[in-house]
């Protein structure tokens, strides 16, 4: 038999002992402060032991509270304990990162022992330093059901840890809640259910100690059935023994299997465990020795919770405390408050035999292996420089948004009204109470047209009066309940009276309440009958809510708490998404951002060189937005910013996001021919040149229709608009707006289509016509579509694309349904129109045609574009709407000519490299898109599931600047997203 299987078995035998026959669910036993190099670790702690003196090893058992935001006086002190008691360690708590890693290097450097460095950090360093974002709550994480995500968050902030000099995270909480009025656990707790809390618990230590730092179990035996915080006085917990061997003990003893490394003792009073009157289970011997370590077997390091705290502070002096813990049993003393008193008093107990010098040997040398394991052997300062851009990496985020996006919970789904669905058949609104929900609302209006309202917490009643009429006329109204609190005393933070609103509002329309904070909260919505957990109130949750009511991303999150007979742990579960638009980070889909910043550098010198005033870039990978930023001003003079509201003019855009989707939606359901003539169709075009002309050339721009044609000269006269043709207002017979004060002739689209009919065809080559980009091709495929629908394009592509996707602001005539200011300006039009363009078609031709035309006369924001893209990548399909069979958009954006790089309608990259084509050398050749007159481009590339959109207003004031194309900034931002996947020319 070999030594070690004597140990476990000698040791298992003691515990048999000890356990009152509960040894079914123990830990086998294994030293967890054992390194991978045990030799050199017994010779490491062997000596710096040998060099220490009684004196100094005692200070290797305690660790004190450090500040970064303190004063200088606090810095000394705390250097003169290093210095004088030989300190084992540092708990730092409020300050900054930086500064913290400048006092740690200090410390160190002052240390005669190398220093544990610790923190209580239960969601990452961010829970004590400013500068870091945050990591969810443990109850957020109770919500997700992917533990590898958990145990990805254990990783990265270790990490963190490790950047920072830090050896020890006093976490995961391992608290059963089982007491919802529980006032210092609650949302600090995995949920209710033991055995999701030891998963959660065991991913999360995983995380951490797989990496290097130690994890540390807390607050033993359990702290989930109180009602009173221990910060403030001791806790009584009447439970029995049995209960707390099945409930609170069960998650240690399942991270105790897995190597836990450390454990806090909370300051309890269990009578069940240790019946002396008042006896803290930090200073219980039954607790600490016999319970923790002979009947668990746990051999990591203990730690008492903060000596500081009234549950034990109010009946214990300093010093005296100290003594007590240690002779409980604990290894480490956090927080003392007096360290040369309590060093007195442990050598005067050692002197008087309470307890054996070998028995503070052997903590001092178990504390010397944990520093070894944890790399204090080799100890090196903290490198400060870019250390908050390596703490606040991509990474981070990444892994922060993919918690909160599987906790959100949808806990009642009354007729699965979520996901949205039918969303040209809703109207929405959306209401938040108490603390802002301006990227709620942001992110809602993504997805619908919302008009937004909001009103403070605990409002008045004319207040919810004035809000009730308000929100009358919708149908749907969705929720954001801002400013819960984490206070059961105070119910939440939740007023009687708002809850009463959401009733009554509930009463006459359809309301989806997204409860932002404490889940206990939702007590008070019981009977409510959609209603979504998001756990917490941030950017985060703010950002993905929307998305999971939309179906962009699924909901998988489960309730892990019971609040109220409706909201029990358990509910929630998955619900699938509907392939719309998400929105997260480019290392997310695997681009990287520092690659993409790059991105910014070639819009600001667009800007700077006057290439455009300003522009919105876009970019989509597998189906979620990753970039999205807004670049520069509407106008070059003082004006207000471009954001990603912005809507532009899409001039050519209009051919593929308009004309030609209507003619694939009618090719799809077999109403439009590709091989027949525009005569088939067009009857008037009999007799004409134009007879004969095949859809399919059309499209391609190979059917001889001349490039262009200034009909705008027809109507002008000695560089002024004849008044035969205008007048500045409306009046009868000319009742067509052209530009603002400007209105044409009623029939002055009939001229245009007469003169466009009367035009002559290019001459042919070999028998056929050459590719020429036409604008007429559109003039003409605009009026095959509407004889064949019997309806305007713009009413079409409303009825049937824009509005049953959400795209309100994808629109002909934008002037009529939107504010200016809304819109970018385009050309100072000097030769027709005489004034600044905005808000109607910059394309002449297409103004004097009403603003609706096949060629030019769409708008629309960056948002409107990518949703349209995305449907064409998912094949025709978007959300819960159908609108094109995969087979038609295959054969539309396929190469069609032989002659040039197009499709049917749909432009694509040059073929061949080095032929001038707007379109990254990178992009495949399956790539297809669109550029714009105006400074527009859009590209998708279905290899790679890739969208890119740029909008400008380069033509604004004039739109001879050709810099934007000269200096190709909108291929060479194209090249930039390729380069953030990782790929390069050849």
């Amino acid at each position: 038999m070999s030594m070690k299987l004597w140990r476990v078995l000698t040791v298992g035998f003691i515990a048999i002992l000890f356990s009152s026959g509960r040894t079914d669910n123990l830990a086998a036993v294994e030293d967890p402060l054992v390194s991978k190099d045990p030799l050199n670790q017994v010779s490491w702690v062997d000596s710096v032991f040998n060099s220490l003196s009684f004196e100094e090893r005692l200070g290797q058992l305690f660790m004190v509270a450090a500040y970064s935001n303190k004063d200088q006086r606090h810095v000394d002190e705390i250097a003169n304990l290093v210095k004088s008691e030989n300190l084992g360690g540092l708990i730092f708590f409020q300050g900054g990162p930086v500064r913290q890693a400048n006092l740690t290097n200090y410390y160190q450097a002052q240390a005669k022992t190398p220093l544990f460095i610790a923190m209580d950090a239960e969601w990452g360093i961010s829970m004590r330093l400013d500068s870091i974002p945050d990591f969810p709550k443990a109850m957020t994480l109770g919500a997700v059901q992917d533990s590898e995500l958990i145990y990805d968050m254990g990783t990265e902030m270790a990490r963190q840890f490790k950047e920072l000099g830090m050896h020890i995270n006093f976490a995961p909480v391992v608290d059963v809640n089982s007491n919802p009025d529980n006032p210092v656990i609650g949302y600090r707790a995995f949920g209710e259910n033991k055995k999701l809390v030891a998963q959660r618990a065991v991913s999360y230590m995983k995380g951490l100690q797989d990496h290097g730092v130690i994890a540390n179990a807390k607050h033993f035996p359990g702290h989930g059935d109180t009602e009173v915080d221990s910060h403030y006085s001791l806790p009584v917990i009447k439970n029995p023994e049995q209960r707390i061997w099945e409930v609170d003990l069960y998650p240690y003893q399942e991270l105790f299997r897995e190597n836990l490394m450390s454990v806090m003792v909370a300051h309890l009073n269990i009578p069940s465990l240790d019946p002396a009157a008042n006896m803290a289970t930090s200073l219980s011997k039954k607790v600490v020795t016999d319970l923790l370590q002979n009947q668990m077997n746990f051999q990591g390091l203990i730690f008492t919770d903060a000596l500081n705290m009234k549950g034990v502070a109010n009946t214990n002096s300093p010093g005296e405390v100290d003594l007590k813990a240690l002779l409980a049993g604990n290894d480490i003393l956090l927080y003392s408050q007096d360290v040369p008193k309590a060093k007195a008093m442990i050598k005067r107990a050692v002197e008087d035999g309470v307890i054996e010098e070998a028995e503070v040997n052997r903590r001092v040398k178990k504390i010397l292996k944990a520093k070894y394991w944890a790399g204090l052997n080799n100890y090196k300062p903290i490198e400060t420089e870019g250390l908050l851009e390596r703490l606040t990496s991509p990474e981070a985020k990444v892994i922060t948004e993919e918690l909160y996006a599987d906790a959100i919970t949808i806990a009642t789904n009354k007729d699965d009204l979520v996901p949205f669905k039918q969303l040209d058949l809703k109207s929405f609104a959306s209401l938040s109470i108490g603390d802002e929900g301006e990227v709620f609302q942001k992110y809602l209006s993504k997805y619908a047209q919302f008009d937004h309202f909001s009103i403070p917490k605990a409002a008045d009643q004319t207040s919810h009066y004035n809000t009730m009429k308000k929100l009358e006329d919708y149908k749907v109204v969705v929720v954001g309940l801002m400013g819960v609190t984490n206070s059961p005393r105070r119910k939440f933070g939740i007023a009687p009276a708002d809850v009463q609103l959401l009733k009554d509002l509930s009463k006459r329309q359809k309301v989806v309440v997204v409860l932002f904070g404490n889940s206990y909260a939702a007590q008070y919505l019981e009977g409510l009958e959609n209603v979504i957990f998001a756990y917490e109130n941030n950017d985060f949750t703010q950002e993905l809510a929307p998305q999971v009511l939309f179906g962009g991303r699924p909901a998988q999150g489960i309730l892990p708490v019971s609040v109220s007979d409706q909201f029990t742990q358990g509910v929630g579960g998955f619900l699938p998404g509907n392939q719309r638009l998400s929105y997260g980070t480019p290392e997310s889909v695997g681009l990287n951002s520092e690659i993409l910043n790059k991105i910014d550098e070639v819009a600001e010198r667009a800007i700077r060189i006057q290439a455009t005033p300003g522009a919105n870039v876009l970019v989509v990978k597998n189906g979620k937005v990753v970039f999205e930023r807004s670049y520069g001003q509407l106008e070059y003079k003082t004006s207000p910013k471009v954001t990603s509201e912005t809507v532009y003019d899409l001039a050519s855009i209009t051919k593929v996001l308009a004309t030609t989707q209507a003619v694939m939606f009618l090719q799809s359901r077999g109403e439009l021919d590709m091989n027949k003539t525009l005569g088939d169709y067009l009857p008037e075009l009999k007799g004409t040149n134009k007879e004969h002309l095949v859809i399919k050339d059309v499209l391609m721009h190979e059917s001889g229709l001349v490039a262009y044609i200034p009909h705008y000269a027809k109507t002008v006269e000695r560089g002024n608009w004849r008044g035969d043709f205008y007048k500045p207002r409306p009046e009868q017979g000319f009742k067509r707006p052209v530009s603002n004060d400007m209105y044409g002739r009623d029939d002055l689209r009939d001229s245009i289509w007469n003169w466009t009919v009367e035009s002559k065809l290019l001459p042919k080559s070999g028998g056929k016509y050459k590719y020429v980009y036409s604008d007429l091709t559109m003039y003409f495929m605009q009026a095959v579509v509407e004889r064949i629908v019997n309806q305007p394009l713009n009413d079409f592509m409303d009825q049937n694309f824009y509005e049953p996707l959400g795209l309100y602001t994808m629109t002909f005539l934008p002037a009529e349904k939107m504010p200016l200011d809304n819109i970018a300006p385009t050309e100072d039009d000097v030769a027709f129109r005489k004034r600044l363009v905005r808000g109607y078609v910059h394309d002449p031709g297409a103004a004097m045609y009403g603003g609706v035309a096949g060629h030019a006369g769409l708008f629309g924001k960056a948002n409107d574009l990518a949703v349209m893209m995305q449907m064409m990548l998912n094949r025709g399909y978007y959300g819960d709407v159908s609108l094109i069979k995969p087979t038609t958009v295959d054969m539309f954006t396929r190469l069609q000519s032989k002659q040039s790089r197009r499709g049917w309608g749909w432009d694509k990259p040059d073929q061949e490299p080095g032929k001038g084509g707007s379109a990254s050398e990178l992009a495949p050749k399956s790539t297809f898109g669109h550029t714009g007159f105006t400074g527009t481009c859009v590209w998708a590339d279905p290899e790679n599931q890739l969208i890119y959109v740029f909008l400008s207003n380069r033509v604004y004031p004039d739109a001879n600047n050709t810099k934007l194309l000269k200096e190709g900034i909108r291929t060479e931002i194209h090249d930039i997203i390729y380069q953030a996947m990782g790929k390069t020319s050849e």
